[in-house]
């Protein structure tokens, strides 16, 4: 098992990592909020252990930050706090689970355990389909008509919010959050995406799944609802 732990208490670290080397997991660390967020978005893991108080970014934004951005590792956030407005805190920053400290070591391996357990269900049967679009979220692979498609990280963001929402419209707003968060960059870009993804699954094809609405944004369409 593969985890990652945020936490900037250097003594709490280190009995984190000591008891789960012991046990033969691997660990990464930071002890800042924009390392971790950095770690979690280039690394694979199969758990983030996220302490909520971190300087530079707290626990709650990188959290946040990281569902904004396609990553849907489990996150189990650390901290002090035991307010029931805390904890509320903790999920709606889309956290999967919440530990009080100080706690004991094995129950936080039993909570890590779930997650992971959990999460291999979910990656089990992680497949959008529309139409003759089948989206696989695990390798990124989009399928259509018996092609194959390697989507880069942007081409697969945008898709899988639009599966996930069709046959609705969802807004240039939607699809920039969920590309580029509060860093919007000039609204090209967007266009840009766009235009590549359509020449990808649509130009070689009799049928045009993606579909522009002017003015407000963009939608996947079955065939006579052009």
């Amino acid at each position: 098992m593969k985890l990652l732990l945020v936490e900037d208490h250097k003594d709490i670290a280190g009995v984190i990592f000591d008891f789960f080397e012991l046990k033969g997991d691997e660990l990464d660390y930071a002890n800042n909020g924009e390392h971790g967020y950095n770690l979690a978005v280039t690394e694979s893991y199969d758990v983030i252990i996220l302490d909520v108080m971190l300087p530079k970014m707290d626990g709650l934004t990188v959290c946040k930050s990281l569902r904004e951005q396609g990553v849907d590792t489990p996150v189990l956030m650390l901290t002090a706090r035991d307010t029931k407005d805390d904890i509320l805190a903790g999920f709606e920053s889309l956290a999967d689970d919440y530990l009080v400290k100080p706690f004991d070591l094995d129950i936080l391996d039993s909570r890590i355990q779930a997650l992971v357990r959990r999460q291999k269900g979910k990656v089990a049967n992680r497949e959008l389909v529309f139409g003759q679009l089948k989206l696989d979220m695990n390798t990124r692979i989009l399928q259509r008509e018996g092609s194959r498609y390697a989507l880069n990280p942007s081409q697969y963001t945008i898709l899988r919010v639009l599966m996930q929402n069709a046959p609705d419209v969802v807004s240039k707003n939607e699809i920039s959050d969920a590309l580029w968060g509060d860093e919007e960059p000039d609204s090209k870009v967007l266009r840009s995406h766009i235009y590549q993804l359509r020449s990808l699954i649509d130009r070689p094809f009799e049928h045009a799944y993606l579909q522009t609405v002017s003015k407000v944004g963009y939608r996947l369409v079955v065939e006579g609802q052009e």
